[in-house]
């Protein structure tokens, strides 16, 4: 069995009242990780180690701080057994999706690594003779990132490499659903050579992390705050950040939409179609939510992605290769079966798929999907996908915008030109002409819009997020005053 302690300015502790939580391996229903659970102490403890540490990391050089990312990119690679083989049991991912997690993760750190040179400033014209006037980009100081279990790896390195990388000093409040992976992420930066107390690590029992979350947010030394996970929680947080004046990232949910225009190769559109709906069983905040296909060419499209789609991989992830492993629990099920009832009793067809009985949850396709359903607003977070028909590019685009989210989106077209002035209408913090909702790259500049979240991570967009830009000026030869 797993255990997982606290890292508190580098040293594995218990809670400081010696708590405990389970989590439960959603297809077995055996204890997966057994993990402390902080109390607030705790929590002010692990801030306070990291505000400590802040002044010597800040001061650390580029070349240092980069030698220690890159390593950590290193040890998370050959740590890839290691999290193919705890991931599937604390989320019931495939290893798959495991793999592919340290991949991107490895990239986020090397990515940051190479940001060290890249926070710098400018030489701004002042009106003064004799006067340097300069904008510096410094360090904030601590920084809280909080990671979600869908993505564990990949959404925890972006969490800290960054801030790592710019100078501040890190705490990570691990998710609930997958501590022991969120602990193999900050073992590999601990083993590449972190200095004491620049990077802490915080789980709590579910019930516990609304008290321990804002208990971290309103200490003095926590200068900045990242949140991943759904718009529910994220606007907790922003009213908790306001509350503190506590500048905040948010990357919330999605209901991304994937456009098929009816110039699209079909071949092109149902591979890019399945990819973004069912990579990690649809659990992902870019995955394609709503396939939005003109109906010129719907049939065809539908035909091709429905044999594609149900010919997919299912089962336990422990067991082999697979597509679609578990959901994280039952809950998902419960969402997912009533949105296929739901789509159903209004006029909706299944074409594949369909409700399950337990986390093994089948790739699902629902045609006809119109503004009625709740599957056409509602974010489902799990295998089960929507098909809006749509006679015209005005059609699509009032559909793809008619939405509270706006984080991913795609467009597929032969006519590029005309498929990217569909992609500037459309409302969405990213957006990809002719390949998939869901894609990655750590220099990328990453976040959304409307109630996806506002902020960016990754590349210079990062380094705007997690430092302060100062004016410095330098008074080079007598100044005047009047009086």
């Amino acid at each position: 069995m797993n255990t997982v302690q606290l890292l508190i300015n580098s040293k594995r502790v218990d809670a400081s009242n010696g708590n405990t939580f389970d989590r439960i391996n959603p297809l077995s229903g055996e204890v997966a990780t057994t993990a402390s659970a902080a109390t607030k102490e705790d929590a002010v403890a692990a801030v306070e180690a990291a505000a400590k540490a802040f002044p010597a990391w800040s001061a650390t050089s580029p070349s240092a701080r980069r030698s220690i990312l890159n390593k950590a990119a290193e040890i998370l690679k050959a740590k890839t057994d290691e999290l193919i083989a705890v991931l599937p049991t604390e989320t019931g991912a495939s290893g798959m999706w495991a793999g592919f997690n340290v991949h991107v993760a490895a990239g986020m750190f090397e990515e940051a690594a190479a940001l060290t040179t890249q926070i710098g400033g400018e030489v701004i014209p002042s009106n003064h003779d004799g006067l340097l006037a300069m904008g510096i980009r410094q360090a904030a100081g601590v920084v809280l990132g909080i990671a979600p279990w869908n993505a564990p790896i990949i959404l925890a390195v972006r969490a800290v490499a960054t801030p790592l990388a710019c100078g501040n000093t890190v705490v990570l409040k691990g998710s609930e659903q997958c501590p022991k992976t969120h602990q193999i992420i900050i073992q590999a930066l601990q083993e590449a050579g972190m200095p004491d107390g620049v990077v802490n690590y915080i789980t709590n029992a579910p019930n516990d992390a609304a008290e321990i979350v804002e208990t971290m947010i309103a200490h003095p030394a926590v200068k900045r705050v990242n949140f991943t996970g759904s718009t529910k929680v994220g606007k907790i947080i922003a009213m908790t950040c306001a509350r503190y004046l506590k500048p905040v990232v948010l990357e919330l949910g999605g209901k991304a939409p994937l456009v098929i225009l009816d110039d699209a190769d079909l071949d092109q559109a149902v591979n890019a179609a399945a990819f973004g709906s069912f990579t990690n069983s649809g659990q992902i905040c870019m995955s394609t939510e709503r396939i939005i296909v003109d109906n010129k060419i719907a049939d065809a499209f539908v035909e091709k992605f429905v044999a594609k789609a149900s010919k997919l991989p299912l089962g336990d992830p422990r067991k082999g290769p697979v597509v679609l492993g578990s959901v994280v629990d039952m809950s998902t099920v419960t969402r997912c079966n009533h949105l296929i009832d739901d789509a159903l009793a209004k006029g909706a067809t299944l074409l594949c798929g369909g409700k399950a009985e337990n986390t093994l949850f089948p790739a699902t396709i629902i045609d006809h999907v119109t503004p009625e359903m709740e599957i056409y607003q509602e974010e489902s977070f799990g295998p089960v996908k929507g098909i809006v028909r749509v006679n015209s590019v005005e059609e699509a685009i009032t559909c793809a915008n008619d939405n509270e989210y706006g984080l991913s989106a795609a467009v597929f077209g032969k006519d590029s030109g005309r498929a990217y002035e569909v992609a500037k209408r459309i409302e969405s913090g990213i957006c990809h002409v002719n390949s998939s909702t869901v894609q990655d790259e750590a220099q990328m500049p990453f976040g959304g819009v409307k109630g996806s979240g506002f902020g960016r991570f990754g590349g210079k967009a990062g380094i705007y997020e997690f430092t302060d830009l100062r004016w410095v000026t330098i008074q080079t030869t007598p100044r005047y005053y009047p009086f």
